[in-house]
């Protein structure tokens, strides 16, 4: 098959592109850079030149395509709302292009959409009138004559390269001079592998039934202590519980993610698609995957 990945030079997006060459599926690359595009071609990647924003680009790139995989996001907390906004637009507009053929368009959205509390499972949805402003989930679901599939991630997609929400609290604890946990630190976030996250997509592309959700996370839950304490470990800091009213000091605007208790179960997704994650676990990539170098 054709793919067209968009996010191809990204941390996750990356991942994916591997896996579907290794694969023997043809691969196209969104790229939005001379240095992205040669990326791609060494990796064996045809490219398609095209910004988040591009839509009639991102038309003409999945209307050529046998079916597409959107792991592309504009990571701008300052105006998550916007960023939102461009992601859905971006769906629709891929979604339009494949309307009536049923080709697949497998998008990413996040277990940290879901509400706290128990164990969600990929059946589990975003609770009603909830704030938060991503609609990847609905855009790609409601995609007329498309076999609209989601990949839900975990707060933590970890392995060397890493860029996300380790190293920031990587960060925050380099400045404030000790690494945090709120309260008793008994929240928690699943994670995954790169790697293994990139199978889920492969397999969702290839076997996914339109309109399921499927969960990226080999780990269903790490409790947010063992990883403030790994955290402590790796910068020979000390480790502390705050208080949640000093959670924003400390946090800043991560103080949400940080708190979030999102324990997400993948033994349907493991089941269907017959995945099995292999990659080393969180708290062991912290420790060796090079987060301190």
């Amino acid at each position: 098959m054709r793919i067209l990945v968009t996010g191809a030079t990204g941390f996750v997006g990356s991942a994916v592109v591997s896996e579907l060459l290794a694969a023997r599926h043809d691969v196209v690359g969104m790229a939005r850079s001379d240095a992205g595009a040669r990326a791609l071609q060494d990796a064996g990647a045809q490219v398609l030149r095209c910004e988040l924003t591009d839509l009639e680009g991102l038309r003409r790139g999945a209307d050529a395509s046998d079916g597409v995989i959107h792991t592309a996001f504009i990571h701008d907390f300052a105006n998550f709302a916007q960023s939102c906004a461009i992601d859905r637009a971006a769906i629709e507009a891929m979604g339009a292009a494949l309307a009536g053929s049923a080709r697949p368009l497998v998008v990413s959205s996040g277990t940290g959409l879901l509400a706290p509390g128990g164990i969600a499972t990929e059946e589990t949805v975003k609770p009603e009138g909830s704030p938060i402003p991503r609609m990847s989930e609905e855009a790609a679901l409601e995609a007329d004559g498309v076999r609209g599939v989601v990949v839900r991630l975990p707060p933590s997609v970890h392995g060397a390269g890493d860029h996300g929400f380790v190293p920031i609290l990587i960060r925050i604890a380099r400045e404030k001079g000790f690494a945090a946990y709120i309260g008793e630190g008994g929240n928690h976030w699943p994670a995954v592998h790169r790697t293994d996250a990139a199978q889920v997509y492969r397999r969702a592309l290839e076997r996914g039934v339109g309109g399921m959700r499927y969960h990226a996370t080999a780990e269903e839950g790490v409790p947010f202590r063992d990883i403030a304490t790994a955290i402590g470990r790796g910068l020979n800091v000390p480790v502390r519980a705050i208080s949640p009213e000093e959670a924003s000091d400390y946090f800043g605007w991560f103080a949400l993610f940080a708190g979030i208790d999102n324990r997400a179960s993948s033994a349907w997704t493991r089941e269907v698609l017959e995945w099995t994650p292999s990659g080393p676990g969180l708290i062991a990539d912290i420790d060796h995957a090079g987060y301190f170098g």
